[in-house]
């Protein structure tokens, strides 16, 4: 009986690890027109600002990702003194969070036609704590400055990223699912 009160919890934990991507944009721009593209200064941000999550590994994985798949939607770096179409800009948030789940079970014996005698109820609580990471991207109009497209994703991170290849196919993937409908139709 006690293992049927941690399925839920491996249920909700499972849920969680399905990525859900969010996106707006203004439907008053014609996304055809942007075909060229530069960084918005700072380009990555991070929050919070700890070193185990900003690193300059971090930041060349999450650019080298934005640019590929900026490059397979058709939009180029803007060359030298060209003017871009589109600045970009990156969020990468990392949040604590903490899930609390309760199961409560009654021992009784008995039947039906003589009656129910009941014993203690039991409630057992456990509290997990993990980390949740968003992915965000801003696109903004080069021209006017507005915010015209914005993309974001949130999973829950594991305590053990893996190694640089993993960790660079994790953003690949991430910014792929994020710009997954980009340009808005």
């Amino acid at each position: 009986m006690r293992h049927l009160s941690i399925l839920p919890l491996l249920l909700l934990l499972a849920a969680c690890q399905n990525t859900q991507v969010q996106r707006d944009f203004d439907p008053q721009r014609d996304f055809s027109a942007y075909r060229s593209w530069a960084w918005q200064e700072p380009a990555l941000q991070f929050r919070p600002d700890d070193p185990r999550i900003q690193s300059d590994l971090t930041e060349q994985r999450i650019r080298s990702a934005v640019s590929e798949q900026l490059d397979q939607r058709g939009l180029r770096p803007a060359q030298g003194a060209q003017a871009p179409d589109l600045k970009v800009q990156v969020w990468f948030i990392v949040d604590e969070r903490t899930q609390q789940y309760s199961s409560s079970s009654l021992s009784a014996w008995g039947n039906p036609w003589y009656g129910y005698w009941g014993g203690p109820m039991y409630t057992d609580t456990r509290t997990i704590h993990y980390r949740v990471g968003t992915l965000q991207l801003d696109f903004y109009d080069a021209d006017d400055g507005k915010l015209v497209w914005r993309g974001s994703t949130e999973q829950v991170l594991r305590d053990n990223p893996g190694g640089p290849q993993e960790r660079a196919g994790m953003f690949r993937e991430t910014v792929a699912k994020v710009l997954s409908q980009y340009p808005p139709q």
